[in-house]
């Protein structure tokens, strides 16, 4: 990409100004007041103008009869305006020098009608004539949290180093808020919908150059140039992990993609050869994807798949090896020295000194937590290591019982570079009070660097996909 696009892309993820032409005078749900709004409630600073042909002020700010009013040609200008209009407003956009799109506006090629079919391919063949960057139609468009371009997402939301692509707006939506609640944060998202002309390669490709972003997600339900698409895919894939979720990967959701964003999706099985040939991590769900995304953003490479699972209870520990072990980890038998001081640990009744340990005083002693965990850092069988976190229950915990998380939150932060660890903190079980517990130490995990997962099968997921990309980098 040259520096010119790059400056493009710059532009319409960080506008100095902006407009919102077809804005109502009335909030009327998704539209132009639903962007207003959030853009005011994120605090973004830049200028904004809005147009409505027959008002003259709309929530506070002056409002212009049309885009030739504008003051001046705007950095992006957000389309809400019924699809039948939408080829009259690229035409002035043009006229006026606004080159950077965002088309919200639905009811074209997804509809699946001649009429639908006309009106994409005219707006195609505007923004080709007029070197327009388009964003969608049918799309929420861009997200930053940097440059407080929030029209719509998890409001507030801190920046990080993930960036996330998706053809679903809806689905663009829930990531920001799964990754501002795991303490992970996007750099930039943007949802393009039926890409009429920007498609996922051209994000991708500013991405690459991105400093702000170190992995990339992608829920793709289509691409138009397959072939580009994964050549680049690679390339960035050896900098920068990307993670793709490939949505109608069966016949009826490839049946629902057509009436989504009117692409054609692909048979899924070339999908998969090509993905697993490029070298690209795929992944089938939103937890997924942003599970993953946590082990490759904190984690270091690893060296191996043996794991080694600290946690209490006998089923449990019988579930998470045999989970682990299907999902192509391995949780080998402790032998020789390491395992005759974990006997010497571990009480024999009530407890076993195998792989997994299971050790429930380690759940509220931290430095017996830690004498256990030294041993498995020290242990050159071991790569891996998962550290089950239970929440206290109110049904047998004492009066006098303290907190102990912080205690062993900070053991875990400052040894979490020595082998990739990750925490599981489970509040599954139908119990309110347990579900918000443990959101809140999964939070305070991910927030210290510390990959925390809901369940073992998720962190096991993620651990299985760093480890195949450790692999392949390495290889």
């Amino acid at each position: 990409m040259d520096e010119a696009q790059r400056k493009v892309f710059q532009r319409i993820f960080s506008p100095r100004s902006l407009a919102i032409v077809g804005i109502s005078r009335t909030y009327s749900g998704l539209g132009g007041q639903f962007f207003l709004k959030n853009l005011q409630r994120a605090g973004y600073a830049g200028r904004i103008f809005l147009v409505n042909p027959t008002a003259r002020e709309i929530g506070g700010l002056p409002a212009f009869p049309d885009i030739t009013a504008l003051p001046e040609p705007v950095d992006l200008a957000i389309i809400c305006t019924p699809a039948q209009a939408v080829p009259a407003a690229l035409d002035a956009c043009a006229r006026k020098g606004i080159r950077n799109l965002h088309v919200l506006s639905s009811g074209f090629q997804e509809l699946g009608t001649p009429e639908g079919h006309r009106l994409e391919n005219e707006i195609r063949r505007i923004a080709k004539l007029n070197r327009l960057n388009l964003i969608g139609p049918n799309c929420m468009g861009p997200y930053a949290p940097a440059s407080r371009l929030m029209l719509w997402g998890q409001i507030p939301a801190a920046p990080g180093s993930l960036a996330f692509l998706s053809q679903s707006g809806t689905l663009t939506q829930r990531m920001s808020e799964h990754a501002h609640f795991l303490g992970l944060g996007l750099s930039k998202a943007v949802s393009f919908g039926n890409a009429a002309v920007l498609d996922s390669a051209e994000y991708l490709e500013f991405l690459e150059g991105d400093e702000e972003t170190k992995a990339v997600g992608c829920y793709l339900e289509s691409v138009k140039n397959g072939r580009h698409f994964l050549d680049l895919a690679r390339r960035v894939n050896r900098a920068k992990p990307l993670i793709v979720w490939k949505g109608g990967e069966t016949l009826s959701g490839a049946g629902a993609v057509s009436s989504h964003t009117g692409t054609l999706s692909g048979e899924d099985r070339i999908w998969k050869a090509a993905l697993r040939q490029a070298g690209i991590t795929r992944v089938r769900s939103l937890e997924e994807l942003a599970g993953t995304a946590l082990a490759f953003l904190n984690l270091p490479p690893v060296r191996g798949r043996r794991l080694f699972i600290l946690g209490g209870g006998g089923g449990n520990s019988v579930y998470y090896a045999d989970i682990c072990n299907r999902l192509g980890l391995q949780v080998p038998a402790i032998e020789g020295e390491t395992r005759e001081k974990l006997n010497a640990l571990i009480p024999a009744v009530g407890s076993f000194a195998r792989n997994p340990v299971d050790a429930w005083r380690a759940f509220h002693d931290p430095p017996f937590m830690a004498k256990i965990l030294e041993l498995a850092f020290e242990e050159p069988g071991v790569d891996l290591i998962v550290v089950d976190r239970l929440i206290p229950r109110p049904t047998y915990a004492q009066p006098e019982e303290r907190d102990t998380s912080e205690a062993a939150i900070d053991y875990l932060r400052e040894n979490r570079f020595r082998k990739p660890l990750v925490a599981v903190v489970d509040g599954s079980g139908e119990d309110p009070f347990l579900a918000n517990e443990a959101t809140r130490l999964r939070r305070r995990l991910c927030q210290a660097g510390i990959p925390a997962y809901a369940s073992l099968p998720l962190a096991a997921q993620a651990l299985t996909h760093l480890a195949a990309y450790s692999e392949r980098m390495a290889g």
